[in-house]
């Protein structure tokens, strides 16, 4: 039985060890950093290679690739993207061409992902920013106005399922008050919870039918003072399902950060009672992907009906001109005030 973990993995190939644990662990599925790139070939084989360790030809193969500064895949072999501030920017110039250039972004990273056979995109980032936060968050913000990140997050959601790749949207319930960057430490949001729902939730309970979401390592301490949304209960049962509504595959962000505290098998643990589905480890460490599957559960029940339901969004590719669609882009950010 498959369990509810995805794993990384050290490099370009895959070695006879990691074979042999992802054989005996059976994720979920696996997801691609900037160490596992090389060339189309590469990737295509080494995706192949990971899927054959659970034979399953349509197991998950996630990547962070957004554009901007978070793009696993990079020049010369794929094109450069700009981050999703620019399209927030366009559409304050012209809100209809930003809709249509933010759907043709992710369109044109989906016709890229879906090459490799790489088909969940984590992406959108719909965290709203405030001034003063901590820059991990940044240019990869849509916009500081919420319903701009709404309107612009459901054309890119719309963009990569109709290029066949599955949306993730992050980080829930919303990172985008953080003055700390949760790779490197814990922050914590003080803001009171109207507001946190006036403003923060409000991308996410617009985009609510998105496949799957991506929790927040941060402290809202109007919710849980405690407890980071990944491993408190009470965050993701009263806002993330509650709250927000959202109803899809909910998936940690990454157990190996540091804005989590204590043994890999203990953050398992925490995540998954909290009321996540799947928990991620990124970094390929094999001490600590053995530590994670000791408490990685079995993927039934409830979880396995919500990640069903998820590749259930997996569609064959609309048909696209993808040289077409790049000059209408190139075209759309060039427009300028």
């Amino acid at each position: 039985m498959r369990t509810r973990a995805v794993y990384g993995c050290s490099g370009t190939v895959l070695t006879d060890e990691e074979r042999s644990f992802f054989s005996d662990a059976q994720p979920w599925g696996f997801i691609l950093f900037a160490r596992n790139i090389a060339d189309r070939d590469q990737v295509r084989s080494l995706v192949d290679s990971l899927r054959a360790t659970v034979n399953d030809a349509r197991a998950p193969v996630l990547i962070d690739q957004e554009g901007g500064r978070v793009a696993r895949l990079k020049p010369p072999v794929w094109k450069e993207r700009p981050a999703a501030a620019r399209f927030g920017e366009l559409h304050d110039i012209a809100s209809e061409t930003a809709y249509e250039a933010a759907y043709l972004h992710a369109r044109l990273i989906a016709h890229d992902l879906f090459d490799l056979g790489i088909n969940v995109d984590c992406m959108p980032v719909l965290d709203v920013p405030v001034e003063g936060a901590n820059d991990v968050i940044g240019d990869r913000a849509l916009s500081k106005d919420r319903a701009v990140v709404v309107d612009l997050g459901r054309a890119l959601i719309e963009g990569l399922i109709d290029g066949g790749v599955l949306p993730v949207m992050k980080h829930v319930p919303g990172h985008g008050r953080a003055m700390a960057d949760s790779h490197l430490a814990l922050p914590r949001v003080a803001t009171p919870r109207e507001e946190l729902s006036m403003a923060d939730f409000v991308p996410f309970r617009g985009l609510a039918q998105c496949p799957m979401a991506m929790t927040a390592h941060v402290v809202y301490e109007a919710i849980d003072p405690r407890r980071p949304a990944t491993t408190s209960p009470r965050v993701v049962k009263e806002v993330i399902r509650g709250e927000i509504g959202f109803e899809g595959l909910l998936l940690s962000d990454d157990l190996s950060m540091k804005a989590l505290e204590g043994p890999l098998a203990t953050r398992a643990k925490a995540a998954q009672f909290a009321g996540c589905d799947i928990v991620i480890h990124c970094n390929g460490s094999m001490d600590e992907m053995r530590d994670v599957a000791k408490e990685a559960k079995p993927l039934e029940g409830a979880s396995l009906k919500r990640a069903d339901a998820a590749l259930g969004h997996l569609v064959a590719p609309m048909a696209f001109d993808a040289a077409a669609g790049e000059a209408r882009l190139e075209e759309f950010l060039r427009t300028k005030a």
